[in-house]
């Protein structure tokens, strides 16, 4: 019941009934200064509420400025004592302890030096007095020269033994605080007194000035406290019509007993939302919360239609409400319809009477919003895990308790499933998350006896109203079913997953709040639900497979690891894409020279088309570097490589399936510490510089691959040692929320954070950014430039002579001796010999000869010529023919390079 604080039970009740509010403003009557006058004087009287306020306000007003007035008085005082003690004392210690005070004490006549001394302390310091005396008292000093020589007025005994005596005393200049402190001289001696006093009045005479102010502004407090207070009681007045105690009391008693005996709940909502009052009906037929009042609508745990309702204030009319397990009609009207204030009445009345004949008709359509929220719930992932949970999800609370779905193995790795194997729990949701059933993760293997089995082996549904008295379901585990039963679960539905001819798994329904066990019209809702999932579930496992095959096949054309090389310091990541697979790919070549290609591309698309397309160019990129081609020049190789392949791939109709491929193509040389670079299409390269300087070098863009006809273009670039030449592909810098722009300034500030980093350190800091499945595939190469020294590299220029050889024979000698490399003396010796005794004879000079200290030891031999060497074999009796076949035979790896100014003959040996 709803009681209002201040409720009058002493007073015997009135027979006239209460009394009625006026209309109109409230008025003494006629000659008493009706209207604004006869409320004011209402309202001081003290008959009404208003006046009754007016009175006590106004004495807790005056109350409050005596007692402010009152304790400044105290304040004052006690500052005006402080003051006096802290001063006299200060003044007497810095003058028993000032140079000389001591030393005048002992001299034949201390008056004649102490007495100026004291007087001008006495003038500057504010204080009354300054008496320097001897131990036994008398006066050596005083303000009235009469006074010297007479023993001093006071307590010194503590001051003579070495102490300190504060006192109030009432002297001759009134009411007075006085200090004496000994003299004490070089051995510590009290050899004199000092005391120094001041009277209260000089102290507090400032604090005393401001009386007539603290007062004056108390008066005016008073006044204007009084006023707001007489406004406010004529506010309260008109608003109380000028009722007393009694009469509000006597009208609120009727009325409450009226509002909580009516058999219809009411409930009065404030602007806002906040319920303001509720009769005890209300509370019975919502089930509120002995706090409810003054507390939002929303949070008194309602139903969401019933809440929104109380809580919009709208206009409703007989609207019918599952409040709970009753039916209420709801009538809802605004209480500022005619100027009232801002909120709405409700009126609810049961009507679960009707309950018997729309109950049906609730249940059908409830079980027809299950099936339709199936519909659109369960299967929005291709993910056989995440199709099982939303089945699981969307029946509890709604249809049980508790639900489970138990999947063979091969479905959850795309595979068909295999009967006679062990089931994993899949799926487990429930209205509490401690129940004994089997958790996710758990490899189950049904007895034959379990209604699990039984569903699985006939693919037929099985309904057990009474677990407990399933023995084929308690022989499962006989700890745990005990456990289950405990638990308070009693009921089960199990329906098998069929999608086709094939049984995918099991889903299990448990009920325990509800006591009523499952029934067959509840059956048939649970294989509808079951049967929707199960489709969605073999999507799941289809599309699984083919995704695993396709990362697989992506994964099998990937580099698994890098090869060994010195002119770079990498470090890469590969993130699949969210969904599918992609085209995205990288390489590292090594080529001759010590010399290192980086490759980065991505096939536009995903699936399995995009992942062998890629692997077709990874291949061909392989052999086209092996070519030593310039970077626009492989671009261009590769341009007619994917317009083959369209055409290739032209369809029936004469459509032909465009494949569009991107391509960046980074050549690095240790030793001139030069990058040469070209892109079709791609996102240009970073640069970060060793000092932690991030660029975006201009690199022609170029057309992407397969338009044809389009040429590109080769930018050069010089790289200083330690400098990280940062590759990727547009997954990393673009997505549906950002464009180009914006992902690559993300990049550099990423970039910016790693001054120093190492390339790991690196791909780390830039992938941190990204989200755990990107919407793209993600390629990122980091490579930290490295150097050739000069001790590492050995230069000839070789004259067109034939008698030049030997020479070139003695400093390759002397070079591999400085080095270390004695034992390749004769195999360097014979390669050099046959290769620059070619380019005499049959290559244009200038001829060079360069030798390279890396993994392997690298002989190259450049002329002007563009004729390119053959291996062949020389027959018997040819006199030449040998010298590449020598060549080949002695060297690991050799061939030839072509360079703007000529080629390049080059051969690789293996360090001892």
């Amino acid at each position: 019941m709803v009681r209002l604080s201040g409720r009058s039970a002493t007073r015997p009740p009135r027979t006239s009934g209460p009394p009625r509010a006026p209309k109109g403003p409230v008025s003494d009557g006629p000659g008493k200064g009706g209207g604004r006058a006869g409320a004011l004087r209402s309202a001081v009287t003290g008959r009404s509420v208003a006046g009754q306020v007016f009175l006590f306000q106004v004495v807790i007003v005056l109350l409050l400025v005596v007692a402010a007035v009152v304790a400044q008085l105290l304040q004052v005082q006690r500052d005006s004592d402080t003051e006096a003690r802290n001063r006299s004392l200060a003044v007497a210690q810095t003058f028993a302890n000032a140079p000389g005070t001591a030393a005048a004490l002992r001299t034949a006549d201390p008056t004649k030096v102490l007495q100026p001394k004291a007087e001008a302390v006495r003038k500057s310091t504010g204080v009354d007095f300054v008496v320097v005396m001897n131990t036994d008292g008398i006066r050596y000093t005083h303000p009235k020269p009469g006074r010297i020589g007479k023993k001093f007025v006071g307590t010194i005994a503590p001051a003579v033994a070495g102490g300190t005596v504060i006192e109030h005393v009432n002297g001759t200049i009134g009411p007075l605080v006085q200090v004496v402190v000994p003299v004490k001289d070089s051995a510590g001696k009290v050899v004199g007194l000092v005391s120094a006093g001041i009277t209260t009045e000089h102290v507090g005479g400032a604090a005393n000035q401001q009386m007539p102010l603290l007062l004056a502004a108390a008066a005016a407090a008073l006044v204007l406290a009084t006023a707001g207070t007489a406004l406010v009681s004529r506010r309260l007045l008109r608003q109380t019509h000028g009722l007393g105690p009694y009469e509000m009391t006597r009208m609120y008693e009727h009325h409450d007993a009226v509002l909580h005996a009516v058999r219809e709940g009411v409930l009065i909502v404030g602007d806002g939302g906040r319920l303001l009052l509720a009769n005890d009906e209300a509370h019975r037929l919502l089930d509120l919360p002995q706090d409810a009042e003054q507390r939002s609508v929303l949070e008194l745990d309602l139903d969401d239609e019933t809440a929104a309702l109380l809580a919009s204030g709208r206009v409703a009319t007989d609207e019918v409400h599952l409040v709970k397990d009753r039916l209420l009609a709801i009538n809802q009207r605004p209480t500022d319809l005619r100027g009232g204030p801002a909120g709405s009445v409700t009126t609810l009345r049961d009507s679960t009477e009707l309950r018997a004949l729309s109950g049906r008709a609730e249940v059908a359509r409830e079980r027809l919003n299950m099936l339709y929220d199936a519909g659109v719930g369960i299967g929005t992932s291709l993910d056989v895990t995440r199709t099982a949970e939303e089945l699981a999800e969307l029946a509890v609370p709604r249809f049980s308790d508790f639900a489970t779905v138990d999947l063979f193995d091969a479905v959850l790795h795309g595979e068909e499933p295999r009967p006679g194997t062990a089931l994993r729990r899949t799926a487990l949701a429930g209205v509490r998350k401690d129940s004994p059933l089997y958790p996710v993760g758990e490899r189950i293997r049904f007895v034959t006896t379990s209604p699990q089995a039984r569903s699985l082996t006939t693919g037929q549904s099985v309904v057990v109203p009474s677990l407990r008295d399933a023995p084929g379901w308690r022989a499962q585990d006989l700890e745990r079913t005990n456990q289950v039963l405990e638990y308070g679960i009693h009921s089960l539905i199990t329906v098998p997953l069929k999608a086709g001819s094939l049984v995918l798994g099991v889903a299990n329904f448990w009920r325990s709040e509800k006591p009523q066990p499952f029934d067959s019209e509840e059956l048939a809702l649970a294989e509808e639900l079951v049967a929707r999932a199960a489709v969605s579930i073999d999507n799941a496992r289809r599309y699984t497979r083919e995704h695993s095959m396709a990362v697989t096949l992506q994964r099998s054309l990937l580099p698994r690891t890098l090869p060994e090389q010195d002119a770079l310091e990498i470090a890469y990541r590969y993130l699949p894409a969210q969904s599918g697979v992609g085209g995205d790919w990288f390489d590292v070549l090594p080529l001759s020279g010590a010399r290192v290609a980086l490759v980065v591309g991505d096939v536009v698309g995903h699936g399995l088309h995009a992942a062998a397309t890629m692997g077709r160019l990874r291949t061909a990129v392989h052999n086209f570097a092996s070519l030593d081609l310039p970077p626009d020049e492989l671009l261009g190789l590769l341009d007619e490589l994917v317009g083959r392949i369209d055409q290739d791939e032209m369809s029936v109709d004469g459509s032909a399936a465009i494949t569009g491929a991107t391509c960046l193509y980074a050549v690095y040389d240790p030793v001139s510490r030069r990058c040469s670079l070209a892109r079709a299409g791609h996102p240009p390269p970073a640069l970060v510089g060793p000092d932690g300087s991030v660029e975006f070098p201009e690199v022609p863009a170029g057309p992407p691959l397969g338009l044809g006809g389009l040429p590109f273009e080769t930018a050069e670039l010089e790289l200083a040692e330690d400098t990280r030449l940062v590759l990727y592909t547009d997954g990393l810098v673009e997505d549906r929320d950002r464009d180009i722009d914006e992902g690559l300034e993300l990049l550099r500030d990423a970039l910016r954070r790693t001054p120093g980093a190492s390339p790991e350190e690196t791909c780390r800091t830039v992938l941190e950014r990204l989200p755990d499945r990107p919407d793209d595939d993600v390629a990122l190469i980091v490579a930290r430039t490295r150097v050739l020294g000069a001790d590492r590299v050995a230069e000839w220029q070789v004259p067109s002579d034939p008698a030049a050889v030997s020479q070139v024979r003695a400093s390759v000698t002397r070079q591999l001796a400085d080095w270390g490399l004695e034992e390749l003396d004769f195999t360097t010796e014979l390669i050099l010999s046959e290769l620059v005794t070619n380019a005499i004879r049959y290559g244009r000079g200038p001829i060079g000869v360069r030798l390279l200290r890396d993994r392997t030891l690298i002989c190259e031999v450049s002329d002007r010529s563009t004729t390119s060497p053959h291996l062949r074999y020389a027959a018997s009796t040819d006199e030449g023919g040998r010298g590449l076949f020598l060549v080949a035979q002695l060297a690991e790896r050799w061939g030839t390079r072509y360079s703007p100014d000529g080629k390049i003959i080059w051969a690789e040996q293996p360090l001892p």
